[in-house]
């Protein structure tokens, strides 16, 4: 099991300060030191000298805390009382529940809910089939699937580990959009397996969300079932990914007055992401696209639709436009870098290249992957192709998801702030009238 300890985690220090000019500052500068990140600092006390913060502290995971409490008590007038993580008591006993939307509170409500009254319902569907729509969940429900072979960027720790991620995504789901997004864990990473039992789930969902599946498995599982079923199926790591990197093109497409459609694009990593943003980029009307892996299976998929496989110091020098995603900090070197380029470094925490780093070296415009998240994508796209009832998420549909995004970016930020909801909305709505247009809706 491979795991990555780049991956930040959070705790939050609660710290007894006395109110001397200084000390808070001394607190936050041994944090630095041990190459840990101040977060949100809250005050939950005030005494007559002194006060109790809360401090959020995010760290590489799998590091120790004990040196840097003993260090900070060691500072006058500091004492640390307490560590709390506030990301474990979040996930205790879950994040999500099943509940119901009507009330039971009468033996004639069970009689409607449930036997005798159920009968007649049942009977209507089995009548005139499309009733389901009205009187089921099923329109409103996601199967949030995956087999744990790629979770976050911590790799292959199976299917039950990987849980609190597809919960995650069932909050997102629901407090953005109003969706269900029910987990579904697979036993198994035979991918003809995989893709019989979701074929066989299928009948209880509007739609698939494929979910942290390793490539190339994911490819043919996602293509597969697309094929099979009537419902979308959505690899979310390929295309809520893809989106919302064609959002932040579009973006820097405005600020820096780059054509993307004629630009040379390098993309660095051809996995899953990789794969998804290529694939996308095409689709737009990009026409050059350059790739790179140490995956030789990886460049030679890439070439098969369109790609031109080169070395990483190729594609660096005849690129415009450079896409990173393969999970290596510090990958880009300083001299690969080309004056005027425009560099994405993509890989969470640590990019291949700092945004700073690049601007200074010669790029015009650089940006790192924590503002783009596929959160941002993939609520309003099942929004929108549930609510046409879609037989699948087509190209015209993510495009016009991008440029939603793209419209509804602040200016001068490269995407919009995920907790913006009327973003969601109005992305769903773009999606719904692209799946009309395009001919795949069924309402």
């Amino acid at each position: 099991m491979e795991m990555n300890f780049n991956e930040q985690c959070l705790k939050k220090l609660r710290l007894k300060i006395k109110n001397n000019p200084g000390n808070l500052g001394n607190v936050c500068l041994i944090i630095g030191t041990f190459g840990f990140n101040v977060g949100e600092i809250e005050i939950k006390h005030i005494g007559p000298d002194y006060k109790i913060r809360d401090i959020n502290v995010y760290y590489p995971c799998g590091t120790s805390f004990d040196e840097l409490i003993k260090t900070l008590n060691k500072i006058v007038g500091v004492k640390v009382i307490g560590v709390i993580n506030d990301v474990m008591n979040i996930h205790t006993g879950g994040k999500i529940e099943i509940s119901s939307r009507v009330k039971m509170e009468s033996l004639s409500d069970v009689r409607k809910i449930y036997t005798p009254g159920v009968a007649s319902v049942c009977m209507e569907i089995f009548r005139e089939r499309e009733k389901y729509r009205e009187y089921t969940s099923i329109p409103n429900n996601v199967a949030i699937v995956t087999d744990g072979t790629a979770i976050l960027g911590l790799g292959d720790i199976g299917p039950v580990a990987g849980m609190p991620v597809m919960e995650g995504k069932s909050v997102l789901f629901k407090e953005l959009v109003g969706i269900n997004g029910i987990p579904v864990l697979l036993g198994t990473k035979n991918v003809d397996e995989i893709i019989n039992t979701v074929k066989n789930i299928a009948p209880s969902f509007g739609a698939i969300k494929l979910e942290d599946i390793k490539a190339p498995e994911c490819f043919e599982i996602e293509e597969k079932l697309d094929e099979l079923l009537d419902i979308p199926v959505v690899h979310d790591d390929q295309q809520g990914t893809a989106v919302v990197v064609l959002a932040a093109l579009l973006n820097v497409e405005k600020y820096t007055g780059v054509k993307l459609k004629d630009s040379r694009i390098g993309v660095i990593g051809l996995g899953a992401a990789g794969n998804g943003i290529s694939k996308l980029l095409f689709n737009y009307g990009v026409e050059k696209i350059f790739g790179t892996d140490i995956n030789n299976e990886a460049v030679l998929r890439f070439e098969k639709f369109g790609g031109k496989g080169v070395t990483l110091e190729e594609l660096m020098k005849k690129s415009d436009i450079v896409i990173a995603t393969t999970g290596k900090p510090g990958l880009i070197k300083e001299d690969m870098v080309k004056r005027g380029q425009i560099i994405l470094a993509l890989s969470n925490p640590n990019p291949e290249i700092e945004p700073e780093v690049a601007r200074e070296s010669g790029a015009i415009f650089a940006a790192d992957g924590k503002a783009v998240n596929n959160a941002l994508a993939f609520p309003g796209l099942f929004r929108g192709a549930l609510d046409s009832f879609a037989t699948t998420v087509n190209v015209e549909m993510k495009i016009e998801a991008a440029r939603e995004i793209s419209r509804n970016t602040p200016e001068g930020d490269l995407v919009p702030n995920i907790l913006n909801r009327e973003v969601h909305k109005r992305v769903a709505e773009a999606v719904f009238k692209a799946a009309i247009k395009s001919g795949v809706a069924r309402v």
